[in-house]
Order: structure tokens, then C-alpha cells, then sequence
């Protein structure tokens, strides 16, 4: 259903009342209002509660007089808007998209005057709104220097960030009241290939807020396009958000030719904790689909050539030397370091495994010629994404892997020398298409050439818009990793089917993850797409791989089966060993099952940090599965099973922490039992510290 209604009103003056507008259902309130200086203002309730007081609006300009005051109301348009529209893969068939929508234009008082409008969106579960700029004679060609949007909150409220960065959103996120950020700041700040600390007191989107009053809220961008990405500068006396732009390379923010547009900012707001899970208003915020045909894109199950060089059992590269030149350096006559892991007989191992086991795709990670010293060496021709390593046979691999019915996936690793990446993405994409790949995983570890500029500012963003647009024209799904964190921009260009943008699974080999790690990122990470997690680690003790690596996993086996239905991703690895899983075979089959694309999710309980549970139904099939995790606190999970069709009786598989479980002693212990269900089953099921469990419904 789409219904549009639109009245627009000249004012001649300033308003002496502010202008408001409520959300669908009455719950949320948007107030616009002028200072007596022509200032821009707006506020937020819910519920009569105030989320956000009278916050400041404007953008200071670098080359012209800023849009910051000197406004009046030149026009006021209201619309309603309502639809429903499916997604090509996602968490449920249809999304509806019902707004009530406030655009308000304002005119500068100066020569020529100024046009800026500010667009406001309603929707039942929160505001997006963004800056607007006409075509006009006497604003077109223009620098931001910085955007000074306000988010005033109401209190110190309980807060679930990242360090402000921007370089890298690879860090373990803080559970504190905001006035302790500064203070842990520091602590915060974890080693990272690329890193660029903000302030001490900058945060990263999306942030989840929750106030004392329990309000949960979550503030982040929607459809960042041509602009750099926002993060958060918090004063922490009077707990006001403003917004912070990442620069260029000599400090500019945006450069922009009217018309133009930004961002959307957002906020999502509820006092029921599982609704934040369930909002849809990013992805809203964005346009429909580009692409006319979207029979190519598909949700994917993998396994890959990953783990074994994470946990330092294998290597990418093919020899131990520290000095190639691409094109010069003949790898048939370097002395092969006996521990490569994309080699033709191993990567066979994989794709059988795949076979065998119902999997879609095996990523393979060291294939191309260039790892022996691409890291940290500032190199701008490191790749050309078309030369295997002598022992990696793309021919014969093509064959092996058609014959089992299984993909290859590609792995573009650009090192961040991305005007390198950019010459040879044709050529690139060509070769994926002459041997059959159709999905990329990219990837942009370490600091970015050229020089000077950083993963989230303006030019970065059109970088990956620029890859993923091409891509398309090749019919390629792509997997960003270390690109910017998603902002609903896969319900415009759908193969976008995963993005890293987190701290991933990889960190469990490295420094490890916090137990409340994955309670948190379906809260902040997850709103704006999906996240390539790599979940399915059945070995937690990494040194049984590689002895001199004595890291652990800080999850219990089973919930690293629940992770396929918490983190949500149509794009999902089995990451572990082919022969752990062989070992672990009857909790395998639950990977085996899972499904990676749904009709339904409804969300059991919730509390960001804590413990969720979820429940899915799969798409086009009477099948169900529900995931339950907590943090290093043992809980007693409650699932109601009223998500199933009333009337009819079901058989429940439950992969469970064992009693004497937990993350830390005793992970992989677990046990599997089938219980009859129905629409009136209540299952209370105890959990593990930093445990979880799986149920596959049928």
C-alpha cells in the first residue's frame, strides 16, 4: 500500500510556535523550531518522554559563510508515506516503510540569499532527517568544514561505545555511563593495523544509549553517500552529542556541488529492548534496489582457507622472503615455505568438505602473488588480483570445484593502496568472471594510500561505492572488510551481501573477544547491514593448531551454533577446521541446517550486553531455528515457542551448554536432545557463563 498526501504552506516570517510532527502511531514527537537569530533547533520524545532536548542543527562551511544562523521559514511541507516492499535477501519477506514526513526550507538573510531545507522522517520506531541543498545560484560548489549537528541527551545515560576513530571500528565496545568515557578512553584504545584516535571523549555510530528511565536508543546514519562518516563528540558536563566528520588528507570534510544531499542522521528509540533488534528504519532510509535484475544475487554458506592462517597454522604467503616486486620477482624460483594454505591439493580438501556437507562456497585467502611483504610497507603496487602463487592451479580448481557444484570465492586483499586496487578492478573482475567466481570477499588492512587520508572519510566512501557498482557490473556479490560500517546501503545495491566494519571472530586468535561482545553487535554494529562474523569455532583452545598461539575462545561450542542466528548475515562462514568438524559431527549438522535467509524473525528476550534470544523462520519453508546466548553470567533463558503455527505439533533439536559448561573451563561440552513443541511450549533452558544455545525446528 502507497499513500501520499502533501500541503505546503508559505510562511512569510519567522514562527512564533515550533513546527511539529508525530509518528505514525502518535508515539514520537519532532519538534522544529528557529532561534530568535535564526538558529535551527529540533527536540525528540516518545512517549512523552524526552529523548532528545532542544538540539542544534547547521553546517560550518570552509570557503563561505557558514549555514549555522540568519534562517527564516520560507516553506513547510508535510507528507505521509506508506509501503511495503521485499528485500532481495533479509531478515523477514516485507518490510514496511510508513513515515510521516516534515521538510521544512529555509532562507538565509544575506545577498542573494541561501536555500537549505531540512527533511525530517517519522517512523513508528524513530527520526531520520538530513540537510538539503537546492540547486541555486548563490550557494553550488561548496567545502563543509564541519557539520554541527547536535544530539542533546537527557542524562548520563548508560552507553555502549567505541573509541571515535577514523581508521578502524576493531575494538571491544565499553559498557559505562558517558561520563566515564573519558576516563576509559585510554584502556579503550586497542593495537590495530590503521588506527586514528579521535579525542578523548569521541565515540563511534551506531551508539546504544540507555537512560535511567529505560529508554533504549540507538543513534547512527543511514544511505552515507559522497560524504564522510559521522562519529560522535561528547561533552561530557552537559551530555550533548555533536557530530564529527572524518577529514581529508589537508582536513576538509565534504566537498559538495548543489543539489546535494547528506546523510541521514538517525535515531531509533524504544522502551522495549528487542524492538531496537527488530527496527528497519536505516535500511528505509535508503533508496530501492538500482538493479533491475537481482536473479544473480543469492545468500551464501561457506567454508574457507582463513582460519588455518589466522590461528598461525598456515601461511598466506608462499615463501619466507621479506623483499617481491610484483612483475619482477619470478616466485618459481623462490623456495616454497612449506606452510601455504591455498595450494591446489589443499584447496581441494575444502571444496570436497563443501560438497560432502551441503555447503554453497569455499573462500580461499593467499592465492595471488604479493603477501610476502604487502603489510605496513606503504607499497602502492603490491596485487594485480590476476597472478596465482605457482602451487595455487586456477584451472584446474575451476574444474574440481564446478564438478562438486560448489563456488569459489575471491579474495581482493588491496593492503589500502586503493588507487592500486582501482587500475586493476576491471581486470580483476574479468578473471573472477572467466573462472567462475561470483563473490569477492575485499579487504583494506593497514593505513590508506594515498597518503593523508583515512578508511571513513569522503574519498574512501566513493572507493567503495565505486568497487561495489562495479562489481555489479560483472554480476559480483562483495564482502568489504575494513570498509566503512554499513548504513542500509544494501537495500539500494544488494550485492552488498556482508561487511566486516567490527571486531570479528579473528580477534578470538588474537586478543580475544569479551563474553558480551556478540549480546552487543546486533544492538550497534547490526543496524545499519549485516556482519561477515565467521562464527562455527568448535576448537576454543587455538594452541591444539598452533602451539606458540595460546589464545582461547571466549564462547562455548554451542553458542557458537546460536551466533548463526543472533548475528544475523545472509552471508555465513563455517569457520572451523573440516576435520574439527568431522570430530564434532552431530553439532555440525546444525550448520549444516541453519538456513541464511528468512521470512520472519521475532525476537524472545533481549538486553544489550546481557542475553538474546531469536527465532527465525526460514524462507519458503515450514522450518524454524533460534539461537540464545548470554555474557559471562549464567542465566535460565525462557523461549516461548508462540512464533509457531497454532494447532500443530513440531520436533525441537536443542544443541545445549552441558551442566558442568562454560567458557573459560569446560567449552565444548554440550549436549542435543529432541523435544515435541507447539505454539504453548515455554522452555526454560540454563545457559553457560559465555554460553549459548541452538534449536532447529522442523
Amino acid at each position: 500500500m502507497r499513500s501520499i498526501i502533501t500541503i505546503a504552506v508559505l510562511l512569510i516570517a519567522c514562527l512564533a510556535n515550533a513546527e511539529t510532527i508525530s509518528s505514525p502511531d502518535k508515539k514520537i514527537v519532532l519538534a522544529f523550531s528557529l532561534s530568535g537569530n535564526g538558529v535551527p533547533y529540533y527536540s525528540l520524545t516518545y512517549k512523552d518522554k524526552p529523548v532528545l532536548k532542544t538540539s542544534r542543527l547547521g553546517l560550518e562551511l570552509g570557503d563561505t559563510p557558514s549555514l549555522m544562523d540568519g534562517f527564516t521559514v520560507r516553506q513547510v511541507e508535510r507528507t505521509t508515506f506508506d509501503e511495503n516492499w521485499t528485500p532481495v535477501w533479509g531478515e523477514e519477506k516485507s518490510i514496511r516503510n510508513h513515515y510521516n514526513e516534515l521538510l521544512v526550507t529555509l532562507s538565509q538573510d544575506m545577498p542573494n540569499g541561501r536555500l537549505m531545507r531540512i527533511r525530517f522522517r517519522v517512523f513508528n520506531d524513530g527520526l531520520g532527517f538530513r540537510y538539503e541543498f537546492p540547486e541555486q545560484r548563490s550557494l553550488s560548489h561548496f567545502v563543509v568544514k564541519e557539520e554541527l549537528t547536535e544530539f542533546a541527551l537527557t542524562g548520563d545515560h548508560k552507553a555502549f561505545w567505541l573509541p571515535g576513530d577514523y581508521d578502524t571500528q576493531e575494538y571491544p565496545t565499553v559498557t559505562s555511563a558517558l561520563s566515564q568515557v573519558r576516563s576509559k578512553m585510554n584502556g579503550a584504545i586497542t593495537p590495530n593495523a590503521s588506527r586514528r584516535p579521535i579525542s578523548p571523549t569521541a565515540v563511534q555510530t551506531p551508539l546504544l544509549l540507555k537512560s535511567k528511565d529505560g529508554l533504549y536508543i540507538n543513534i547512527h546514519e543511514a544511505a552515507l553517500v559522497d560524504y564522510s562518516c559521522m562519529s560522535l563528540e561528547l561533552n561530557d558536563t552537559t551530555f550533548v552529542l555533536r557530530s564529527i566528520l572524518t577529514p581529508d588528507a589537508v582536513g576538509v570534510k565534504a566537498y559538495m556541488q548543489a543539489p546535494a544531499q547528506t546523510p541521514w542522521r538517525t535515531i531509533i528509540v524504544s522502551d522495549q529492548a528487542g524492538e531496537i533488534l527488530q527496527s528497519r528504519l536505516v535500511y528505509n532510509l535508503n533508496e530501492p534496489t538500482k538493479y533491475k535484475d537481482v536473479s544473480w544475487i543469492r545468500p551464501i554458506k561457506y567454508v574457507g582457507v582463513w582460519w588455518e592462517m589466522i590461528t598461525g597454522k598456515s601461511t598466506w604467503s608462499y615463501s619466507d622472503t621479506n623483499n617481491v616486486h610484483l612483475g619482477v620477482t619470478n616466485f618459481e624460483s623462490l623456495r616454497p615455505n612449506g606452510r601455504h594454505g591455498a595450494n591446489t591439493r589443499h584447496v581441494k580438501e575444502y571444496i570436497d568438505f563443501a560438497a560432502e556437507n551441503g555447503m554453497d562456497a569455499v573462500l580461499v585467502e593467499g592465492w595471488n602473488v604479493g603477501w610476502e611483504d604487502w603489510f605496513d610497507k606503504h607499497k602502492d603496487y603490491v596485487f594485480d588480483f590476476v597472478t596465482p602463487y605457482p602451487d595455487f592451479d586456477v584451472k584446474e580448481l575451476t574444474r574440481y570445484a564446478a564438478s562438486k557444484k560448489v563456488k569459489l570465492i575471491m579474495h581482493h586483499e588491496t593492503s589500502s593502496a586503493v588507487r592500486n586496487y582501482e587500475r586493476h578492478m576491471d581486470s580483476a573482475y574479468k578473471f573472477m568472471v572467466q573462472y567462475g567466481y561470483d563473490a569477492v570477499k575485499s579487504g583494506y588492512v593497514g593505513d590508506i594510500l594515498p597518503r593523508g587520508e583515512y578508511h571513513y572519510g569522503q574519498w574512501m566512501v566513493n572507493h567503495y561505492l565505486y568497487a561495489l557498482k562495479k562489481a555489479a557490473e560483472y554480476k559480483i556479490m562483495v564482502n568489504a572488510h575494513e570498509a566503512v560500517r554499513p548504513t542500509g546501503l544494501a537495500r539500494t545495491y544488494p550485492n552488498l551481501i556482508g561487511n566486516e566494519s567490527a571486531r570479528g571472530t579473528e580477534y578470538e586468535a588474537f586478543e580475544g573477544n569479551n563474553p558480551d561482545h556478540t549480546t552487543i553487535l546486533p544492538f550497534t554494529r547490526l543496524i545499519g547491514g549485516p556482519m561477515d562474523y565467521t562464527p562455527g569455532i568448535f576448537q576454543s583452545d587455538i594452541s591444539v593448531y598452533n602451539p606458540s598461539n595460546k589464545m582461547f575462545v571466549h564462547t562455548t561450542l554451542t553458542k557458537q551454533l546460536a551466533l548463526y542466528v543472533t548475528m544475523y548475515s545472509p552471508l555465513q562462514m563455517a569457520a572451523d577446521f573440516p576435520e574439527t568438524y568431522r570430530k564434532f559431527s552431530d553439532a555440525f549438522q546444525f550448520i549444516k541446517d541453519v538456513a541464511v535467509d528468512w521470512d520472519a524473525t521475532y525476537i524472545l528476550e533481549a538486553e544489550p550486553g546481557d542475553y538474546i534470544s531469536i527465532a527465525r523462520k526460514a524462507k519458503g519453508k515450514n522450518e524454524w531455528f533460534a539461537g540464545s546466548i548470554t555474557d559471562e553470567n549464567a542465566r535460565v533463558a525462557n523461549i516461548k515457542f508462540d512464533f509457531l503455527p497454532a494447532g500443530k505439533d513440531f520436533t525441537a533439536i536443542i544443541y545445549a551448554d552441558a551442566k558442568n559448561a562454560s567458557f573459560d573451563k569446560n567449552p565444548q561440552a554440550y549436549t542435543i536432545r529432541k523435544i515435541k513443541v507447539n505454539a504453548n511450549t515455554v522452555l526454560e533452558q540454563d545457559v553457560a557463563p559465555g554460553g549459548g544455545f541452538a534449536i532447529s525446528i522442523k
